[in-house]
């Protein structure tokens, strides 16, 4: 029988580590961060409070980055922040995928690569750990504020900056390395593998861990699932064909249609061989509808005039027929003026790597769970068909003070 020593002993190592996170993950079901479009740029930027004194910082969402990095020289400069030596258990961690780089000197911090996803650079950057602030929701406390100590990011340089939105220090990786933000919050506070992103015109919302409980179940039940793809960082998933208003189209010759989702590409692009053959059927659909076509305006290939209420519809055919993401009207059409609109399928060349990249317009108001556990990604396709956005589909009306 354990000694009243050892039971205290016990008894004492769970109070710190309750004290050192307070919702650790049992009352806390999610962990939430506003994010919003910028309109310059049309990039999706996500504010992260950290350090000491606490500030906040802007950063460019990346789905596919491997961590958190910033310029830890401007905006808002951290007292608490730590460097970490390159013998470290966390360099090792963050170094991981990172073959033939994972030698160490004593007394010499530990350098990573951190990646601007927007302009496809790579720059060398120190590893540091500081304290992060995360709105963490307690059901009986909607909107308790939480501090995650410990928390890995990378310091780059300002010209690093180059090609983010205007007031953005760096970039959020949601990639599956393990230091990146939904990982270490995963491990930190107990959630499960999983985040959500419920992007926007104008505001939206990234969830670590369940977002049952802000988008209710209604939604949360009614998602569609289709196995998800990881490759290093990156999201992929499989899309066996392509239909306009219900006509397949014959891109099954073009080889396997891999897709890869992106937050850092504003439109879905395409490979020349399959955007052709995409196009020339989105412009017999269109004719079929009495849709009107007009002048093009960079960077779009096809433009029409904007009368008349509808447009034709597009299914990325999953795994099966019965699972499609439907994208239509709003995740489809740009305006670009009065009386013109443009489609949002761009040519991405020849040699564009991944088939299909499906870019932040197809994603918006679009519930997308992704799972990283079970390798699965859940989707909703656009909750504008459910006659909500992402903003007011939020469950709780207090949650509105983050968003």
């Amino acid at each position: 029988m354990a000694s009243l020593s050892q039971f205290l002993l016990f008894f004492s190592f769970l109070f710190c580590l309750k004290n050192t996170f307070p919702v650790l993950g049992f009352q806390s079901n999610f962990v939430l961060f506003p994010v919003a479009k910028d309109a310059a740029t049309l990039q999706y930027v996500a504010r992260i409070s950290h350090g000491a004194p606490l500030g906040s910082t802007e950063l460019v969402v990346d789905l596919g980055g491997s961590f958190l990095w910033m310029d830890c020289n401007s905006g808002h400069v951290s007292s608490s922040y730590r460097l970490i030596s390159s013998c470290s258990v966390n360099c090792s961690r963050a170094k991981f995928h990172d073959l033939g780089s994972t030698s160490c000197l004593l007394n010499t911090n530990c350098y990573v690569s951190p990646y601007n996803g927007v302009t496809g650079s790579t720059s060398m950057g120190e590893l540091v750990e500081d304290v992060i602030a995360v709105d963490s929701v307690d059901p009986s406390d909607v909107g308790q504020s939480t501090t995650v100590d410990h928390f890995l990011f990378a310091c780059a340089s300002t010209f690093h900056l180059q090609g983010l939105a205007s007031g953005a220090k760096g970039m959020m990786g949601l990639g599956k390395a393990s230091i990146s933000l939904p990982s270490q919050l995963s491990s930190s506070i107990g959630h499960p593998q999983k985040f959500s992103v419920c992007l926007s015109s104008s505001t939206g919302v990234l969830l670590t861990g369940s977002g049952d409980t802000v988008f209710g179940t209604k939604i949360a039940r009614s998602l569609a699932y289709t196995p998800l793809i990881i490759k290093q960082n990156d999201y992929f998933i499989n899309v066996q064909s392509i239909k306009i208003n219900g006509r397949r189209l014959a891109v099954h010759e073009q080889g396997k249609l891999e897709a890869k989702l992106s937050t850092v590409v504003p439109y879905t692009t395409m490979v020349s061989s399959v955007y052709a053959i995409f196009s020339k059927a989105y412009v017999e659909a269109a004719t079929k509808m009495n849709m009107t076509r007009v002048e093009t305006v960079a960077p779009f290939g096809l433009c029409f005039s904007s009368k008349g209420p509808l447009v034709p519809e597009i299914d990325l055919v999953l795994q099966s027929e019965m699972v499609k993401w439907r994208i239509q009207g709003r995740n489809s059409m740009v305006k670009v003026s009065e009386e013109s609109m443009c489609l949002g399928f761009l040519d991405g060349g020849l040699e564009q790597s991944s088939p299909i990249v499906i870019g932040g317009l197809q994603m918006e108001d679009n519930l997308l769970e992704f799972d990283i556990g079970s390798s699965m990604l859940g989707f909703s396709s656009s909750l504008l068909l459910k006659e909500t956005t992402c903003s007011s589909s939020l469950q709780d009306s207090k949650l509105k003070q983050f968003i």
